[in-house]
């Protein structure tokens, strides 16, 4: 037998990076909802009493973005009493947005030249390689490490914000190791869980209470055994945390956003960027082929590699890994997604319907394997096309 340890971690969405993503996110979703045909690529940067928010934006709609930024952090719980140095209510904001590059426009908006087609000359915004992963692990079809630690990621921040533990603070992180037999997973070695809290509780207090609340409820019964190691807090303190502890920046967290290590990751983010960055959108298609070819069953376990150019709009290269878990060959795999899917960028954001505000929503907690938020790359309504894809080709 064949045995392994496989480790991920989250971040809630208290953690300084996830703050510049959920800023960055939420300013788009702020420009979407007014001009679908924006071009945003937007970062922020966290530290002690200020947040700075940058990139390049074409729009013609007005967004406060002072407003927007205050707004995500009173949704976090970063409000006065909670950590000081870094507060909605009165953290500095720094403004330093451009407009997009022409030259990046050009080869996007080509479309819009006479007598041209647009799902042709609708360029990718850049080159790139994305990657989209699905296996059987769980019933999201995600990895079990990187889908356990999400689920505990979220308990941690549900249980501050419904008041079940009000001395939790926004910052924390979890990770989780399963054990592996012959590439299944059958046990969790150990989980880690470290939140920030007020200084007045006692560690004590704090570890039995993220086993009882947090931890549990989530993996308790199916997963874990009395040999599984649980480690709360193990520095045995946590009080200061967030922008204050640890500058944040926006795409510091590619392998949180998508699966825990996983499955290959181009190294692109996400968070900031409209659908026509390729780095966004085409890694959304990568998974919503990935997951409909699992759902399908042609495959156990699929990977999906991509490659763009900018200004061009069909992939250059399109990969495909199923690990010897399918009866067809890779090539025959390739060739059912050449013929269900359509992978040029214009496509893509068609097909998904991704000109419309809902990008905030996944920048904590992860982008893939959500079944809480609008994610219509999760959706798996290309199951009938691939098997009558895969009835004509026998």
């Amino acid at each position: 037998m064949n045995k392994w340890l496989f480790s991920s971690e989250s971040v809630t969405e208290g953690h300084p990076d996830k703050v510049c993503d959920q800023i960055s996110d939420g300013i788009l979703d702020a420009i979407l909802a007014k001009d679908k045909n924006a071009r945003v690529a937007c970062e922020s940067l966290v530290s002690t009493g200020m947040v700075v928010i940058t990139g390049e934006i074409s729009t013609n709609a007005y967004v406060d973005f002072t407003n927007v930024v205050r707004q995500t952090l009173t949704d976090i719980g970063y409000v006065h009493g909670v950590q000081n140095g870094f507060e909605a209510e009165s953290v500095a904001v720094i403004s330093a947005i451009k407009e997009q590059s022409p030259d990046i426009a050009m080869g996007v908006d080509r479309f819009k030249e006479a007598g041209t087609d647009e799902l042709d000359a609708f360029g990718a915004g850049d080159q790139g390689i994305m990657f989209g992963y699905a296996c059987r692990e769980t019933e999201e079809l995600m990895p079990l490490p990187i889908s356990l630690a999400h689920k505990m990621a979220k308990k941690l921040s549900d249980v501050r914000k419904e008041g079940t533990l009000t001395y939790l603070r926004p910052d924390g992180k979890t990770q989780v190791t399963v054990e592996y037999h012959d590439g299944k997973p059958v046990r969790l070695e150990n989980i880690v869980v470290s939140t920030q809290h007020d200084p007045e509780v006692d560690l004590d207090t704090i570890r039995k209470d993220i086993e009882k609340y947090v931890i549990d409820p989530v993996v308790a019964d199916k997963w874990m055994d009395a040999d599984t190691k649980i480690y709360i807090n193990p520095t045995g303190r946590f009080v200061e945390g967030g922008p204050v502890a640890d500058a944040g920046l926006t795409g510091r967290k590619i392998i949180v956003d998508t699966y825990g290590g996983y499955a290959r990751h181009g190294g692109g983010c996400f968070s900031g960027k409209d659908p026509t960055k390729v780095d966004r959108s085409a890694a959304y298609a990568a998974r919503y082929v990935a997951k409909n070819l699992v759902a399908a069953g042609v495959c156990d376990k699929c990977e999906i590699g991509l490659s763009y150019a900018i200004g061009i709009a069909k992939p250059l290269s399109v990969y495909v890994e199923s690990y010897g878990t399918s009866d067809l060959s890779d090539n025959e795999i390739e060739a059912l997604v050449h013929d269900v899917f359509d992978l040029r960028p214009a496509a893509i954001i068609r097909d998904l319907d991704l000109l419309r505000p809902i990008y905030k929503d996944v920048a904590a907690y992860g982008h893939f394997g959500r079944e809480d938020v609008t994610a219509p790359w999760e959706e798996t309504n290309k199951v009938e096309a691939i098997r009558e894809a895969l009835k004509n080709r026998k």
